[in-house]
This record gives structure tokens, sequence and C-alpha cells, in this order.
């Protein structure tokens, strides 16, 4: 049986990971600043996590949500104070799409009302809701095609603001920054104006932090720089550090009632232990400070760089745009000095290192880009 071919891949294997550092199979080294997509948010085997999730496998590996789990309010209640969310409730399941999908089933379920508002370059997932609400067609099945979904251009409140008059509205959903559109910054100002918008309309506003959550951007949540709540936040990617982990913050006002959400895998024992652990690791290390200084180093390292556009971000989830001549450097950044990067095309190359990157590897990356660009 072959793989479905679906991926475009490297020709690389890492076998070995240690901090932002990686092994391929033949033993070459590589400074990792893409951490798989934003998940590796400790680091590899960070020793307390290797511990913590080692001792949870080895006790109790799974059993379902039809038995108590005290893993998962020892993780609702760290999550909640770490995150500034202390009073919201907390749903568990498998991954960001399922997170989306959760959200926006409430959102609909507390209103009674159908629609979504979306936004232009929206990345919200690939299942039926969440691609709904992914501003991409190339992904969007004719399955998945409806009519209650409408999306306006990012930062246009104008035309929230039509939508929204209409009442038919439960949610808005907006990424904290858009990652796949290429570290797309919503303005503080635009978030505050929406969050007073859906309160006037009584609709709710969910925050899509599966990307930049967990300190990324120098707050624990990137909706917080502009100093607002969602009524619900969802999170995935770095929360485990790469075991399977979603989860939804929810609006204490919404009310819960037995079957209303379910999942078989969501919130198990080793997920909750893996996730604790990165809680844990964030809090004790201080790393939510560090993504925002070492950020701030990155932005007077490389903006106005001649080989770029525009330098985009906060803390450590960085867009650098590249100019046509610069076309390819991802490539020659892996291939030639052994640095892993994410991308959005093929002008904007994506940091989303660990938030535990040390100053040398911080360093190393720009020594190199230098390199490449003079």
């Amino acid at each position: 049986m072959d793989l479905f071919n679906v991926y475009k891949r490297w020709d690389i294997e890492p076998v070995r990971g240690c901090g932002s550092t990686l092994w391929d199979a033949q033993g070459k080294e590589y400074l990792d600043l893409y951490g798989g997509h934003a998940v590796i948010s400790i680091g590899h085997s960070h020793p307390h996590y290797v511990e913590a999730v080692s001792r949870q496998i080895a006790q109790l590996g799974f059993y379902s949500n039809a038995v108590q789990n005290s893993l998962q309010d020892t993780l609702a209640d760290k999550l909640g104070r770490i995150s500034g969310y202390p009073d919201y409730q907390l749903f568990l399941c498998n991954s960001g799409a399922e997170a989306n999908e959760n959200a926006l089933k409430l959102a609909s379920f507390h209103t009674g009302r159908s629609k979504v508002l979306a936004f232009g370059g929206a990345f919200h997932g690939r299942t039926g809701g969440a691609v709904s609400v992914t501003d991409n067609p190339k992904i969007r099945a004719p399955f998945n095609a409806t009519d209650k979904v409408t999306f306006v251009p990012l930062g246009d409140l104008e035309a929230a603001r039509r939508e929204l008059s209409t009442n038919a509205y439960a949610a808005v959903i907006i990424e904290g920054i858009q990652g796949v559109a290429g570290i797309v910054l919503p303005s503080d100002g635009f978030l505050k104006d929406l969050r007073a918008l859906c309160d006037k309309t009584g609709t709710l506003l969910v925050a899509d932090e599966i990307q930049s959550g967990c300190g990324r951007t120098g707050r624990f949540f990137a909706h917080q720089h502009a100093g607002i709540q969602a009524d619900l936040v969802t999170m995935a990617k770095g929360l485990a550090g790469g075991i399977p982990i979603g989860a939804v913050l929810i609006n204490p006002t919404i009310q819960a009632s037995y079957g209303l959400l379910g999942t078989t895998f969501g919130g198990n024992h080793i997920a909750c232990a893996a996730a604790i652990a990165v809680l844990e690791v964030i809090e004790k290390e201080n790393l939510v400070a560090h993504a925002a200084k070492l950020g701030d180093w990155f932005r007077q390292q490389l903006e106005g760089d001649k080989a770029l556009v525009e330098y985009r971000g906060r803390g450590l989830m960085i867009g650098l745009e590249i100019k046509p001549g610069f076309v390819g450097l991802r490539d020659r950044l892996l291939q030639e000095k052994h640095i892993f990067t994410g991308a959005s095309g093929e002008r904007v190359i994506r940091l989303l290192p660990a938030l535990n990157l040390p100053e040398e590897g911080a360093q190393k990356f720009v020594e190199a880009w230098k390199d490449l660009t003079k």
C-alpha cells in the first residue's frame, strides 16, 4: 500500500531532536525554526516533558470520558490561570480543526443563529465546518459549500458592521494573527471595534489562537495585545508539544448539557499530561517574556533588510516577505545552512521556533540570512 500523496515533503527524515536542534538519519544537524508548524513550543525532548509523558503512559495511557480524569481538572486550572481566562470553561478535543468546529457549534446553539462571519485570508482547518470558514476554495470541496458563511476583508469594520446588523450571525471567527496567509495581523483597534460590534449585535467572538497561542506572540494569546477577551478561544498546536490535543475556552455564560459536545480521544490521559508539562515549562522558564524579547531582537536585526518587502509578526511568530529576486531563499536556508523554516507561498518565510530558542540559535539564523542575501 502506498501513502496518499498529498504532502510536498523535503527529502529529509529527522530522527532525533533536542531543544531547537534536529538530526537526520545520516547524522546531519539542523537548526529548527519551524517547530513542526508551531507545535514544538518548548523544544524537542525537553526533560520535564519526557519525564511527565513517560510516567503517565507507564501508569495509564487511556480511558474514555465515561470516567473521571483529574488530569483534565489540573489542566483546566493551570490553563485558566496562565492564559488570563480563569473563570472560563474548558472542552478538550484532538486538533485545531475540531476546536473550531466545536466553538462554532456552541455559538450556534447559544445564540440560536446559523451564520458565521469570517475574514479574507483566514485558515481555520480542513474539516467540514472549519474549512467552510477558511478562505481557500482549493481545499473546500463541493460538499463543504454553504451559504451560512460570509467573508469580508480583514480590517474592514464597515463590511463587518453591515453583515452583523442583520442579526443572523451566531459568531465572528478571527485568528489572533493569520498564519497560513503569511503572518497577517489584524490591528489592535480593529479587534477592539470588532469586540464592541459583537457585543452590540449579540454575536459571539471566536478567537482562533491555534497557531498564535501558548505565548508565541509575547502574550499568552495574540488577541490580548488588543486588551480584549473573546467569548470562545480555540487552541491546539503548541499546547501539548506534539501530542494531539485541541481545546476550547468557553465563556461561563454558555451553558453545558450532557451530550452537547463529545469526543472519544479528547482530553485523554497522555495528552493532558503532555499539556500540563508544556504549561509548567512555559511558566517556570518564563517563555512568554522570552518570546517577546527574542522577537524584538529579530525585528531589530531584520526589519528594513534589503531582501525584505516587509517584516511582520509579534514575538516568535514572524513573517518575512521577501523580494522577487530572493525567491528560493527558504530552500537555500535548508540546503546550504541546514535551517528549517516555514513558508506561505514563495514569498513569505515563516519563523515559528520553540519559545525557548536560545539567543545563539537566533544569531545563527541572522548570520545565515545575511550571508545568503549579501
